[in-house]
């Protein structure tokens, strides 16, 4: 099963805006980081242009990557494929057993004296739900949805946390089991970390968890491997389809190509020609707007809307042109 053609599109305008944002900011392509080096094939492929313009624009893509696409694409790309948003939790409440049970299990995990253990850490935290409450600390998940019988959360990270901080992502994400479960006691609650890429492995969609938890600093003392998912195992948990994260890298090079402004102002241009816009759009995953040149036809009721820009002045989509046509966003 592969991602649907409908989130296969909503990625792409993700993709469309990420580059757009990106396009004459300085490069610093982080060589170990698949998305980066997806992002950064309309770099490499830019040396034969002969409009040095471009081709300097072209250069300066990648600035910022690394810490946007740590969040605001990251993050977009796995609620368009799971469904799910990024939740905020708020004045909730937790037992004072419990939160005295983790700073144990924290505690022991920093001593050594435990290895972290997801079955046991979720037992001894069950077990403690007796006596009186307190007010537990604010959180947000960075993904998250509810079936009918499980709730998940996502804790989406950086493949290079600071020094210390998996400690402090640990207790949190503890403190939030235990919330989430009293929300929804009738339910499986995961919370789980996610983390998009392995720079350790040679393959932009393997990984090797125990080789990756050694990379970050004192993971191995917090996260066992059951705590997190990695590089395609994480994309296709969240697509709940094999190879996920291979169909997002496709979608990125097949868009983060040397003309992509080109393809991007043609896009924008009314009098691009109506064949050489379809096999933009085709090429880019941009199926509303094939449904757009098929079934609108332009009259003095629409010609306006019509002919309004696919791209709004930041990179992102018009949905709205789409709603005002009569055509649902895919």
């Amino acid at each position: 099963m592969a991602i649907s053609t409908e989130k296969k599109e909503r990625i792409a305008r993700d993709v469309i805006q990420e580059i757009y944002r990106h396009y004459q900011i300085s490069a610093n392509v982080m060589v170990n980081n698949p998305f980066a080096r997806a992002f950064a094939s309309i770099n490499e492929r830019a040396i034969n242009q002969q409009d040095n313009a471009r081709q300097n624009c072209a250069y300066n893509l990648m600035h910022g990557l690394n810490t946007s696409l740590g969040q605001s694409f990251f993050e977009g790309v796995a609620h368009i494929l799971c469904d799910g948003e990024k939740r905020d939790f708020k004045s909730n409440e937790i037992y004072i057993n419990q939160m005295s049970a983790i700073s144990d299990i924290m505690i022991d995990l920093k001593n050594g004296t435990e290895t972290p253990s997801v079955n046991r850490e979720d037992e001894i935290i069950a077990n403690q739900a007796t006596g009186d409450k307190q007010t537990a600390s604010n959180f947000t998940a960075d993904c998250f949805y509810e079936t009918e019988n499980e709730v998940v959360a996502l804790e989406l990270k950086s493949v290079r946390p600071n020094s210390g901080e998996m400690r402090g992502e640990k207790q949190k994400v503890l403190i939030g089991k235990a919330v989430l479960r009293e929300l929804y006691p009738n339910k499986n609650v995961r919370y789980i970390f996610g983390f998009p890429f392995d720079p350790t492995s040679d393959s932009d969609v393997g990984y090797d968890k125990q080789r990756f938890l050694h990379y970050l600093v004192e993971a191995e003392k917090f996260i066992a491997h059951e705590d997190f998912l990695i590089a395609d195992e994480l994309w296709s948990f969240l697509a709940s389809s094999n190879n996920a994260m291979q169909e997002i890298l496709e979608i990125i090079n097949r868009i983060a190509t040397p003309r992509f402004m080109d393809k991007f102002d043609a896009l924008q241009d009314n009098r691009t020609p109506r064949e050489e816009k379809r096999r933009i759009l085709e090429e880019w995953y941009l199926c509303s707007e094939v449904r757009i040149l098929d079934n609108v036809r332009p009259n003095a009721s629409n010609l306006r809307i019509y002919n309004q820009s696919i791209f709004k002045n930041d990179g992102s989509y018009n949905t709205n042109r789409l709603t005002l046509l009569n055509l649902q966003p895919q």
